[in-house]
């Protein structure tokens, strides 16, 4: 992923630069959120870890929190995943250890990682506070990342400046989220048509007709009828998932006993920022696809598989 890739890049570069905002706790005393930046990097981490922006963007600078707020949901995710090195939201759970640091654990059904908050550093108006970061099942702390956080004093309260010594500036990487998401999301589309392509096939053999809509596809309670077939997830059924609108069209059938046939569409849901090409599959099952600024795809569109 091209934003992964540029992470290591920027890390091993030596590139900074600030990130972070004001906190609003729901830990501690206003004071003690003004005085104490541990408390601050507890809550951003607890945020990240239980993927709330909303709160999470309580910690970013005017600057940043803009930035923020224009991201995609999905950007926005990926962005709190980075600062607990997991892929799903977890539970945050924070305790102070025996020699008096913060201990923020984020607790999932697969793993548990474990952030461990030092003693800051306070230099006037800056702050440095050191952060080991593990698999909490790793006694022997064989694969525990170490970094510096940065914070600075903003307008009475503590901010996050940096993480190490990694450039992450909202506005600037903007563009590069988008496009890292535009990728994932145009691969998800395509698998996506190919599996309401598999589940209308299956449901015409098992109804002996073609659904009506997508949602008869859809998940169901009990067992399975014509009208919810449950062989596709709920976004897939309601037409949209991971920035993609999907349309179904039943087309070919006629008075001279010609079978139905289907095509299946897929379109960004807001173009250039959660997709770029559209995607059409024909009748006879080829993909098609090509670039029509959102709008639907057709069958002149190059095919592509």
């Amino acid at each position: 992923m091209k934003f992964e890739r540029w992470l290591r890049k920027a890390w091993h570069r030596g590139v900074f630069l600030a990130l972070f905002v004001p906190c609003t706790s729901a830990y501690g005393a206003q004071a003690e959120k003004n005085s104490d930046p541990a408390a601050v990097l507890r809550d951003v981490l607890t945020a990240s870890c239980s993927q709330d922006s909303k709160r999470f963007s309580t910690f970013l600078t005017s600057r940043n929190q803009s930035a923020f707020a224009t991201m995609t949901p999905a950007a926005q995710s990926t962005l709190l995943k980075r600062f607990v090195l997991l892929d799903q939201a977890g539970t945050p759970r924070s305790e102070p250890d025996q020699s008096g640091n913060t201990i923020v654990d984020c607790v999932t059904p697969s793993v548990t990682t474990q952030l461990q908050i030092g003693k800051p550093e306070i230099h006037d108006n800056v702050a440095y506070l050191p952060l080991s970061v593990k698999d909490s099942t790793d006694t022997g702390n064989a694969n525990m990342r170490r970094v510096v956080m940065g914070l600075v004093r903003e307008n009475n309260q503590w901010k996050l400046l940096s993480l190490g010594l990694l450039l992450l500036d909202l506005p600037t990487l903007a563009e590069e989220w988008d496009r890292a998401e535009i990728q994932n999301n145009e691969k998800s589309a395509i698998a996506s048509l190919k599996e309401l392509a598999a589940a209308v096939e299956k449901y015409r053999v098992t109804y002996t007709h073609l659904p009506e809509t997508l949602a008869e596809l859809g998940p169901v309670k009990g067992e399975p009828k014509s009208d919810r077939a449950g062989l596709v997830p709920a976004d897939l059924a309601s037409g949209r998932k991971n920035g993609y609108l999907f349309r179904y069209v039943i087309v070919g059938a006629n008075e001279v006993g010609a079978p139905a046939v289907y095509e299946l569409a897929a379109m960004p849901v807001e173009y250039g920022r959660t997709g770029t090409h559209s995607f059409f599959r024909d009748g006879t099952g080829a993909l098609h696809a090509g670039d029509h600024q959102g709008a639907v795809g057709n069958l002149k569109d190059p095919i592509i598989e």
